[in-house]
């Protein structure tokens, strides 16, 4: 029997791409049939986004935890779920690989270990609905766009598979080539359908994109090189010592021989769920408490009894592996210096920061959204900018720990800093769509001040509202953020530019689209009842706790943005225009686009823990345990 989680993950990920080359067989006149086509592939892709949510949510809802509640049971966590697929898969009989679990692996480059792993939990399949989401109403939007409309939905819908890849990929090789595979399309669609100043946009861009690359890539190299023998299935290290003594002793090696090859054996890996074993069993050594690090009794072990010496206990290490000598050889590796904590938790930082982005590596942003064609800013802000803070989330944090506990405070200031620095800026722009993506650098801020505010013993609770604050404010920004541009792409087609004190009196011709814009502002402004107070009240909890010098500014800065946000809408919406009497309310199509944004923003306001936070709050509650115990 096939296993299905595969193919749904894999469906998930190459469908759009596949309707994009599908796309080279319509004949070049056939515009509206390209249109519809390429709907149908992005409604197919938010379909079976939906499909794995629910599969997902199942999943996690069938298995009780310690207490006998639902949802937060240690063997729906994303590690103990990995675990237990990569032992299933280092057994020398391959165990039947679970088809509910929503983890799959296969062997992909075995050259140098590279795997087509996925795997999705409730930090990343926010984000993967909301991908599919924008990218459906991108393409809504993009209608009107009839210049070589084949080339343009091609590369939104390939965009939308590298985004979606890289949600969803947990080996760390297959990650960067997904981050990577974004590049492209949205330089080209920033290149070719941008405005006048379009290729000077689209190669900053790609400069700032790839200072950050550079980074990962590094640090890809670097991770690499670790000997992670100790973290993984011990069968998988008995084959290959088995392997290494038939290629040194010829094919019947004795005994003696094997277990000298046993000791030379290396493995190494790109695997995140590993790697990020690694990263806290270095934290550990280095904060002096290396007797903590224990071997687990199972791969996916959940956590350790309630009390006694046994609870200060962190089980990392693989069944059956001596902790002394595992941690001796750790000892002897250069991950576990302080050195190399700081240099790769700075190159991992600096790549996702690039794409968060923050102060000051966010100058490519206003560029490219103010050059950019509506639809494509839609989903620049949307969802590119979600990759730096999942980034952070997924990878920097848990591979390098050490460096992230110890620059915490700083982490935070670089958050506070975009959010006070963002909305300042956003305050004296007169383009519509430059002061959006200033005010995008200011919320983004909030999700690395979130993901900062480190906790541990009673403070992790706060830690934990904080990443859950972050990852809402991810989703909540993604359809506050496209709404808006959105907003300013219907504005732009009837008056032909964007200057904010050229409009004005827009609330009398086009009522519905004031009403509805004006729920968005509102929304983007954090008012109570609707999407963006829920993250952002969150972060500033866990801030306070965390440092009140960094939650201060911060708070302070709701103010900066009520009042950049309310004089914008004051100047575009508010008075009596001549030059704007005329304009058409929301045709349909833009109704349709808008209102769904509208009604999300109202019900995630309202709603959110049953929207959202019944299935982020559990895999949160898991990352937050797995780091907060390491002080």
């Amino acid at each position: 029997m096939p296993e299905s989680d595969l193919t749904w993950l894999s469906l998930l990920v190459f469908l759009p791409a596949a309707c994009a080359a599908s796309l080279l067989v319509f004949p070049a006149k056939w515009h509206e049939a390209m249109r519809w086509w390429a709907l149908f592939g992005a409604a197919g892709a938010l379909a079976v986004s939906l499909c794995v949510v629910i599969g997902y949510y199942s999943m996690i809802d069938h298995y009780p935890d310690a207490n006998g509640f639902p949802r937060y049971a240690t063997e729906t966590r994303l590690d103990s779920r990995a675990d237990r697929a990569a032992s299933d898969a280092a057994q020398p009989i391959p165990r039947v690989m679970q088809s509910d679990d929503w983890v799959t692996r296969r062997p992909w480059i075995a050259k140098f270990g590279a795997q087509y792993a996925l795997g999705v939990d409730g930090i990343s399949l926010p984000l993967i609905l909301l991908t599919t989401v924008v990218t459906f109403f991108a393409i809504v939007a993009s209608w009107k766009i009839d210049t070589s409309v084949r080339g343009y939905l091609s590369l939104v819908l390939l965009l939308e598979s590298g985004v979606i890849g890289a949600f969803v990929a947990l080996d760390f090789f297959l990650f960067y080539v997904f981050y990577e595979v974004m590049l492209v399309p949205m330089f080209v669609l920033i290149g070719l359908w941008g405005g006048e100043r379009r290729r000077y946009a689209a190669l900053k861009f790609v400069v700032y994109t790839l200072l950050g690359s550079v980074g990962l890539l590094v640090a890809l190299i670097g991770l690499y090189t670790v000997n992670v023998r100790d973290f993984v299935d011990q069968e998988d290290v008995k084959q290959r010592a088995a392997e290494l003594a038939k290629a040194e002793y010829g094919q019947t090696p004795s005994p003696e021989q094997v277990a000298a090859a046993h000791e030379r054996v290396a493995v190494h890996t790109f695997d995140f769920v590993t790697l990020s074993k690694v990263g806290r069993a270095v934290m550990l050594v280095l904060n002096g408490q290396e007797e903590r690090v224990a071997a687990q009794a199972k791969f996916g072990e959940g956590a350790p009894p309630a009390g006694g010496e046994a609870a200060r206990q962190v089980k990392l290490f693989a069944p059956g592996v001596n902790a002394a000598a595992a941690v001796a050889r750790l000892k002897a590796q250069p991950v576990c210096t302080k050195e190399f904590q700081y240099l790769f938790f700075g190159l991992l930082f600096l790549g996702f920061a690039v794409k968060v982005p923050i102060v000051p590596l966010h100058s490519w942003l206003p560029d490219a959204h103010v050059e950019a064609p509506t639809p494509v800013s839609m989903i620049l802000a949307g969802v590119l900018l979600k990759l730096g803070g999942y980034g952070l989330i997924r990878v920097a944090f848990p591979v390098c720990p050490w460096a992230a506990s110890e620059l915490a405070w700083w982490i935070g200031l670089v958050g506070v800093v975009g959010i006070v620095y963002g909305a300042l800026v956003a305050m004296g722009q007169t383009d519509f769509k430059k002061l959006l993506a200033y005010s995008s650098v200011s919320h983004m801020g909030f999700v690395v001040l979130g993901l900062a505010a480190w906790g541990s013993g009673t403070h992790s609770q706060y830690w934990q509202w904080g990443v859950n604050g972050a990852v809402f404010q991810m989703f909540a920004h993604g359809v506050t953020a496209a709404g808006l541009f959105f907003v300013v792409g219907v504005v732009y087609d009837r008056a032909h530019h964007r200057d904010v004190n050229r409009f004005g009196g827009l609330k009398e011709p086009m009522p519905l689209y004031s009403g509805l814009a004006a729920v968005l502002f509102f929304a983007s402004m954090g008012l109570p009842g609707l999407c963006g107070f829920v993250g952002e009240f969150m972060v500033l909890a866990a801030a306070w706790d965390f440092s009140p010098a960094l939650a201060v500014p911060a708070i302070l800065s709701v103010v900066l943005t009520a009042g950049y946000l309310l004089w914008t809408w004051q100047r575009v919406f508010l008075g009596t225009n001549p030059d704007t009497q005329a304009f058409p309310d929301l045709s349909p199509r833009e109704a349709a686009v808008l209102v769904p944004f509208v009604a999300l923003a109202v019900a995630l306001g309202i709603f959110p823990q049953a929207i959202l936070f019944s299935w982020i709050d559990p895999s949160v509650t898991g990352w937050v345990a797995n780091l907060s115990v390491l002080k």
